[in-house]
């Protein structure tokens, strides 16, 4: 049984008062409050306490949990924060060493999070830890699509965090139109490229850096001597888990025209494994989020010139569109012109692994790449011939919940990260320092200050040059010389001045002579 979702608008915040939360998190921020690390760690904590103390009812708003942030995450930040934020220091120069050069991570300010419909707690909780972390206040805003969820999280934000610093915005286009015309300091944005675009416009405005999790067409290489049972098995996994509704989802099999069939007959009996009684009775099987969705999916499903090997039903009023397979699929069809984001997987048969890369290749650049196989030098081939945010071998989706490793796309599959120390590093910049006393210039630096004579002018230039490596031409390999010098950052501004000075032009008028 799967409820039915309550699309009333009663929830949303009056566009009136956007703006008033919007200067009420940067006058937050300013106080300086997340300045203590101490403080960070304590909002940190009480994230995982809101999801521990309210798991149930997270569930209950959803009758399935789309995802929440890993346990690992919240430790991640919690443990790692007094690391993170300390001061950094280059490798030792001597050219440099008494300035003292350093840097750390400072906060970017006011963090705005829009999170999909698909994995609402996961994608609003997650890049919240790493903006506490970093130091920064943050205003999220859930999808209007699943308002169960979204009005739990804002009734539990103010509950458990700092109620200046952070808030809850709700609402659909108008709400989301009027937040879009404020300045932000960074904003995280998961969701489709059509948005994306609406998105990263009204970021640019205001020369706001912006993170993308797109997904698109995530396609699987299969080799015909790899495990097909284990690769039936997860591959429909991945297909059909939460519907399908998951942006690193497989969309499509790329596998030899001869070993088809042979394919098919293994994803068939995975489907009857997975769902004996059919999915549309099974307690494991999600619904798609909106009869609209489902209506836009039967409308794919019946324009398709594969054949449909099995499910095809599609109930839109109940949300329900079964797990869909369909061979004999072409590059050109229908069902392969956008990221389909439900329970339908396409089997494209091709002459060989060349073919394969070609198509993928001819695509945007996918969050995954997916390839089963236990030849090494056949997942070589498809990665290093590929280009996407993850590659992924002999399993499906788990990559992104691995800790240590980031999350993020390529091209119109996005483009940052929003996981792990990476999301952190997202969400701050290096603030660089340096502090030069004044005996510096007695012992090195006088020679930048006019009136420039004929030996310094000689000096400064013979600094400025440096050896470059052998020419690409020469088979003779030649030593790289590597001349000290003064500061060639402090040289290439003075020793224009003294060039372009009196003392200079005489002194190349000599050497002309």
């Amino acid at each position: 049984m799967y409820i039915v979702l309550d699309m009333s608008t009663s929830f949303y915040t009056p566009i009136e008062d956007i703006e008033k939360i919007h200067e009420r998190a940067h006058a937050a921020y300013r106080s300086g409050k997340l300045k203590s690390i101490a403080y960070r760690k304590e909002q940190i904590a009480q994230v995982g306490y809101l999801l521990q103390d309210n798991e149930q009812r997270f569930v209950d708003a959803l009758k399935l949990d789309l995802g929440r942030p890993h346990l690992e995450t919240i430790l991640a930040a919690y443990d790692n924060i007094e690391e993170w934020t300390k001061i950094q220091k280059p490798a030792f120069n001597i050219k440099f060493w008494a300035m003292n050069p350093h840097m750390r991570a400072e906060p970017k300010g006011v963090l705005l999070a829009i999170a999909p419909f698909n994995a609402p707690v996961y994608m609003l909780l997650t890049p919240l830890v790493g903006a506490i972390a970093g130091g920064n206040a943050a205003v999220l805003k859930p999808s209007e699509q699943v308002p169960e969820t979204a009005k739990l999280i804002a009734e539990l934000v103010p509950k458990y965090l700092d109620r200046d610093l952070f808030h809850v915005i709700n609402g659909g286009i108008p709400e989301t139109t009027r937040v879009l015309e404020l300045q932000w300091d960074h904003i995280l944005y998961t969701g489709n490229g059509r948005v994306a675009r609406i998105i990263s416009a009204a970021a640019a405005k205001h020369l706001t850096p912006v993170t993308l999790e797109l997904g698109g067409k995530n396609p699987v290489v299969i080799d015909p001597r790899c495990d097909i049972q284990m690769a039936a098995r997860r591959i429909l996994w991945g297909r059909t888990c939460n519907a399908g509704q998951i942006c690193l989802a497989p969309e499509y099999v790329l596998v030899p025209e001869s070993f088809q069939d042979t394919f098919v007959e293994a994803l068939k009996e995975v489907h009857e494994s997975f769902y004996p009684n059919g999915a549309k009775n099974s307690d494991s099987y999600a619904r798609i989020i909106s009869v609209a969705q489902a209506n836009r999916l039967k409308k794919l499903i019946d324009s398709t010139k594969g054949k449909i090997v099995f499910g095809g039903e599609v109930d839109a009023p109940q949300r329900y569109v079964a797990p869909t397979l369909v061979k004999d699929v072409r590059p050109d069809d229908p069902l392969m012109e956008d990221e389909l984001f439900g329970p339908i997987l396409l089997i494209i048969p091709v002459r060989d692994v060349d073919e394969a890369i070609s198509i993928i290749n001819e695509r945007d650049h996918p969050l995954a790449v997916y390839a089963f196989s236990s030849d090494k030098a056949f997942l070589k081939k498809v990665f290093e011939n590929t280009e996407s945010g993850a590659a992924v071998a002999n399993e499906t989706l788990i990559s992104a919940g691995v800790p240590g490793l980031p999350m993020g796309g390529i091209g119109a599959s996005g483009h940052g990260y929003y996981t792990g120390k990476h999301m952190f590093e997202e969400f701050t910049h290096l603030r660089i320092a340096i502090d030069n006393p004044g005996w510096v210039d007695k012992i090195a630096f006088s020679f930048r200050f006019p009136p420039y004579g004929p030996t310094a002018t000689k000096d400064a230039l013979r600094a400025l040059s440096t050896s470059l490596p052998p020419r690409p031409s020469k088979t003779k390999e030649a030593p790289v010389v590597t001349k000290w010098g003064l500061w060639l950052v402090v040289l290439l501004a003075s020793g224009t001045s003294i060039v372009l000075s009196g003392p200079g032009q005489s002194f190349i008028k000599q050497l002309k002579a």
